[in-house]
């Protein structure tokens, strides 16, 4: 009997029964979140759990940014009061650069990359080659208990040390391989430099890193088929490729939007947003978290037959603060100025230079281009909410990039 092309039954649900089923499981979650842990009871103690059971009510609930834990964490160590039990019996604590701290549960697949591994061929029995790291940061854990959940053997290599790994490699044979995409590059170029041959592994999941297509085609050019999945350490599995290779499909176990930066507010299909994802993790229950990385949903549903939101993977960041005249200026104020005038689509704030001073534009996409009194009145609200002088200029609806940048720094000094 052959095996099956899909990881399980959810990944081929009817897109409406999967909305449908994921927002009636939603409102015990926030419930949970909200009884068990300091933070969502004082983040959302207005909220009715009962009455999130659509997007739109979704969206209406704060953000939490990734970029605000460190701060969070310091206030309430060591989670910021995000962890249903701060005690965590039988689980781990990582740290990554920041620091910020995350803990693994106990649960069996607790970041649920079992279904990428199984996207990327990985299957019972095989040898999985693991070179993420497993010192301070989860990604090591992460991938291992994926791979170990489809019932693989793991051999915890970790980073650096290449010869060493290369001869191991050769040894071991194994069939799969983990970790960034141009580590697994040198890899296979070291192996093949030593004389050595590794002719079993056929198979690499990577993330970490981006996976341009000259990358992949050298990888797969030396016999190995990569595909790539996207996680963090806060969230586990958000989206993974699947053999398509046509974006990267959303992960069944949670809920993705993609909203303006700086904001909370979901942006039409195929426009660059931030992605915010809502975790059905009963240990470490984020809602609404912004992750501060861009993407955009694609159209349609994977020719694999996996029946998921896809995106288009990472498309760079989301934190786009940046200084002007000594003053942090933020993308939430951009918006804030923009939500004062209802007749603006579209804005964006263009920062440069003179080679003396600093100056900012913020392009407004509307129908009339020659309303003065509502250049004049955007100049105004500019100010206001920034306090940084500037200009505006409007625009033909359509005319700014749809690359999610709210403010575009292209300052250059000689």
């Amino acid at each position: 009997m052959s095996e099956p092309d899909h990881y399980d039954e959810l990944e081929i649900r009817a897109p409406d029964e999967r909305e449908r089923e994921l927002f009636l499981a939603l409102p015990a979650q926030i419930a949970h979140a909200q009884a068990q842990t300091t933070a969502y009871a004082e983040l959302l103690h207005d909220v009715d759990p009962d009455r999130v059971i659509y997007r739109d009510a979704l969206s209406r609930l704060p953000i939490t940014r990734k970029s605000e834990l460190i701060e969070l964490q310091e206030k309430t160590p060591p989670f910021g009061g995000f962890v249903a039990d701060e005690a965590l019996p039988g689980a781990k604590v990582f740290a990554s650069p920041g620091p910020l701290y995350e803990p693994e549960g106990d649960a069996s697949n607790y970041w649920r990359l079992a279904r990428a591994c199984y996207a990327a061929g990985f299957r019972a029995g095989d040898l999985v080659h693991n070179t993420f790291s497993y010192h301070f940061t989860p990604a090591g854990s992460m991938l291992e208990s994926g791979a170990r959940a489809l019932g693989c053997t793991v051999f915890p290599a970790g980073t650096g040390n290449t010869e060493l790994q290369a001869q191991t490699l050769a040894r071991l044979c194994p069939q799969a391989y983990t970790g960034t995409p141009s580590f697994l590059k040198i890899l296979l170029e070291k192996v093949r430099d030593l004389g050595l041959h590794c002719g079993s592994l056929t198979k690499a999941l990577v993330s970490g890193e981006a996976l341009p297509p000259s990358l992949r085609a050298d990888v797969e050019a030396l016999d190995v088929h990569v595909l790539q999945c996207y996680a963090t350490a806060d969230l586990g599995l958000i989206a993974y490729e699947s053999p398509a290779k046509e974006g990267m499909i959303i992960d069944e176990e949670l809920i993705a939007e993609i909203v303006r930066p700086g904001t909370g507010d979901p942006v039409p299909d195929g426009e660059v947003g931030e992605v915010v994802v809502t975790t059905f993790n009963k240990t470490y229950p984020l809602i609404r978290f912004a992750t501060g990385d861009l993407s955009a949903v694609m159209s349609g549903i994977s020719p694999c037959g996996r029946t998921n939101m896809r995106i288009k993977g990472w498309m760079g960041r989301a934190d786009q603060a940046t200084k002007v005249k000594g003053m942090f200026v933020h993308p939430s104020q951009v918006d804030q100025v923009l939500k004062r005038h209802p007749e603006v689509f579209k804005g964006r704030l263009v920062v440069m230079n003179d080679g003396t001073k600093d100056q900012m534009t913020l392009f407004c996409e509307v129908k009339d281009k020659d309303n003065d009194a509502l250049r004049k009145a955007i100049n105004d609200s500019l100010r206001e909410v920034s306090k940084v002088k500037g200009q505006t200029e409007l625009v033909a609806p359509g005319s700014l990039a749809n690359d999610g940048k709210v403010i575009d720094d292209v300052r250059t000094y000689t």
